[in-house]
């Protein structure tokens, strides 16, 4: 019998992996919904496999997820989100060795070979995560420069409020106000709403006083 814990948000995705996970019916999977309900199982199925879309999660950073592998020490873990900034792939794939990493919409086999190999205790790297890890810096970033809109954006992510009540009050679409978020956080390059509140901080594109992280 082999434990896994499901760890993603994205109901379709997370259906998929479902089925996938349960066509060998000695597996159990159990499915986590935030950070706390993670850890929780974490600490009753110490040796399971996690599969986790950390965009999806709230994760403050990589950091904070590092301290969560080194805590259950047993378990092995699965990235599986849409995008990742290479520096935060980086970091997972060089600070330790019990994840693995692949993308949502790589093919169906790197997916099975991820599971495959976490459940052997082995990791696995997609070939889209090793292109963007070796990918190389020709020159020095530029600091981000957000547009007026992403300002905006951002300091309404800052006051907690959804993708569906900022299209709503910018009389825009919910299509439309991703699509922001998703050029924010390449700006950025950054992963989590979390992390762009942070990066707009130390930036001073927005006031201190006026948020609660």
């Amino acid at each position: 019998m082999r434990k896994y814990i499901l760890a993603d948000n994205q109901e379709l995705t997370a259906h998929a992996l479902l089925n996938l996970l349960k066509k060998d019916e000695k597996n159990v999977v159990y499915r986590a919904t935030d950070k706390a309900g993670l850890l929780q199982l974490l600490k009753e199925h110490e040796e399971a496999v996690v599969l986790l879309d950390y965009t999806l999660f709230d994760f403050t950073d990589a950091d904070s997820l590092l301290i969560a592998s080194e805590r259950f020490s047993m378990a092995t873990w699965i990235l599986i989100s849409e995008d990742l900034s290479k520096g935060f792939l980086r970091k997972m794939v060089y600070s330790s060795h019990v994840f693995s990493v692949v993308f949502k919409d790589e093919p169906l086999k790197s997916i099975r070979d991820a599971i495959q190999y976490a459940s052997e205790g082995r990791r696995y790297v997609s070939q889209r995560t090793t292109e963007q890890i070796l990918a190389q810096q020709h020159e020095e970033e530029a600091p981000a420069v957000l547009t007026s809109t992403e300002v905006e954006i951002v300091k309404a992510i800052a006051q907690g409020k959804t993708t569906k009540e900022i299209a709503s009050e910018r009389y825009s679409s919910i299509h439309t106000i991703n699509t922001h978020r998703k050029n924010i956080f390449r700006k950025l390059g950054i992963n989590t709403a979390h992390e762009a509140l942070k990066y707009a901080l130390r930036a001073g594109w927005i006031d201190p006083s006026e948020f609660y992280i």
